[in-house]
């Protein structure tokens, strides 16, 4: 009787909660509306938000993995979500938050399964960051910063979680090459609508907000697609490994189209190195590739435009380089010697450009170089506290070798190519490509840090510390 009298209460609360729920939601919903206009894609969020908060509630590794497809689809259609303009918020902002809960949440459930040695300088760094927007001119737009950062950072901590052995990492390497089915589609639609007019000054930039974003993606892309062919853990057949040829041959083309030299130069940087360290043929192919590409226009114009607009002169055009060196230079020039430690706090670079460089007009212009920007921002503790990530990282990378020699030097590339491209380039800015390069890192350390490679040198450490101190203690007696 009391069990039938139990389940009749929970029945009734539950509902309770629905027609609770029912109710506030109709409430809210002529709000929303309101609020969201006339847009389908401001309209499509509202259930699209219900659909990931159940996810999140039942199944986030699930989640999760739909993020990482998606994610790389999404910067269009997430922006259109947005409410109140470019600085409004919008779904892009509520899978953010979702990506740093449910790096939290994971934390708090098992925190051993995250390695001290590169979460640390994280820290260290979020904990700079956050110091710099209590200093910033400019703390709105330095907040979106930080968040962001927030958000590379829990998906650096969430391929902990989700990738535990190298049959893990292969599927996840699987899924992030699959990612760039959607955006590749697209870029062929755009191409094909913008022929007509000629491809001459046209940048592809397909799914992305930036060519430059959607060019680094290509890249990183590239090289997992790379290693999918020649790594025999995979384990294709002749027909994959055809299609799969094919299919990284059509996002070369794409990548020229993007017009981003730093790319290029990553993407043969790459291949330069597997060739030195695997197959020396692919060095042939490497001296003809670029003769090939110089005879596609675009790519013939985009190289030559170096060659000219070099000095700054008055009604003088320079080009992209010698702009970013101009504007790099008028930067730290006019910054006091008092600020080198610290800097103006972040995102302090654009708010004060347009009192230190000439050719600012009305905007506030990014630094192009992240290394730049952020010793702007920060100071020399900020950017030693950036490098200090990567530099753990890459220590971690180091003895992924002893597992997957190929694997390893792929990511080891990746973390190169990212430094060097930072160097000249607002690459903390673009979100989506850090998400995938962050996510790829994190899952190469956490295979090293669940192998057994790690397991015996952590025990070799622990047995080596009792003898040290015994040692130390027969030396004092």
């Amino acid at each position: 009787m009391m069990k039938k009298t139990y389940l009749q209460t929970s029945q009734l609360l539950l509902l309770a909660g629905a027609v609770m729920a029912a109710v506030l939601i109709g409430m809210a919903l002529p709000v929303a509306a309101g609020l969201l206009g006339d847009s389908y894609a401001r309209l499509a969020a509202v259930p699209a938000l219900f659909i990931l908060g159940a996810l999140f509630i039942f199944n986030r590794h699930l989640l999760l993995l739909m993020i990482f497809f998606f994610r790389a689809s999404g910067d269009i259609v997430l922006e259109s979500t947005r409410v109140g303009g470019s600085g409004g918020v919008g779904l892009g902002g509520a899978i953010n938050a979702l990506i740093i809960l449910i790096a939290i949440l994971f934390v708090v459930e098992k925190p051993k399964l995250l390695p001290r040695r590169v979460i640390v300088p994280w820290l260290i760094l979020m904990a700079v960051a956050c110091a710099g927007v209590v200093i910033s001119p400019d703390r709105g737009a330095a907040v979106k910063i930080v968040l962001s950062l927030s958000s590379y950072f829990a998906v650096f901590v969430c391929a902990f979680y989700v990738v535990r052995s190298p049959e893990d990492f292969r599927s996840l390497i699987r899924l992030m090459v699959a990612s760039s089915i959607l955006p590749a589609l697209y870029a062929v639609v755009n191409v094909a609508l913008n022929a007509k007019g000629g491809l001459a000054n046209f940048r592809l930039q397909s799914t992305f907000g930036h060519p430059n974003i959607f060019a680094f993606y290509l890249t990183l892309v590239i090289s997992l697609g790379l290693y999918m062919v020649k790594s025999p853990a995979f384990q294709l057949n002749q027909f994959k490994r055809i299609v799969l040829i094919g299919y990284m041959v059509g996002l070369f083309g794409l990548l020229l189209l993007t017009q981003t030299r730093s790319a290029w130069i990553a993407c043969f940087l790459l291949f330069f190195v597997y060739g030195v360290m695997f197959e020396r043929r692919y060095l042939i192919y490497l001296a003809i590739l670029p003769m090939l590409a110089l005879l596609v226009p675009s790519v013939q114009d985009r190289v030559l435009q170096l060659d000219s607009g070099n000095t700054v002169q008055t009604y003088a055009k320079l080009n992209s380089f010698a702009w970013r060196v101009y504007l790099w230079e008028s930067g730290l020039k006019w910054m006091s010697v008092t600020r080198y430690l610290t800097g103006y706090g972040v995102e302090a670079f654009p708010y004060y450009s347009q009192t230190f460089f000439p050719l600012a007009g009305t905007t506030k212009w990014g630094a192009h170089s992240v290394f730049v920007q952020w010793f702007f921002d920060t100071g020399i503790i900020g950017t030693i506290a950036y490098l200090a990530v990567f530099y753990q990282v890459l220590r971690m990378l180091m003895r992924f070798f002893a597992l997957d020699r190929l694997g390893a030097v792929i990511l080891i590339c990746t973390l190169i190519e990212y430094l060097v491209v930072s160097a000249s380039d607002n690459l903390l800015a673009y979100l989506a490509f850090n998400w995938y390069f962050w996510l790829l890192l994190g899952m190469g350390c956490s295979v090293y840090f669940n192998s057994e490679a790690f397991q015996r040198e952590s025990a070799g450490k622990k047995r080596r510390q009792p003898q040290a101190g015994l040692q130390q203690g027969l030396r004092q007696a």
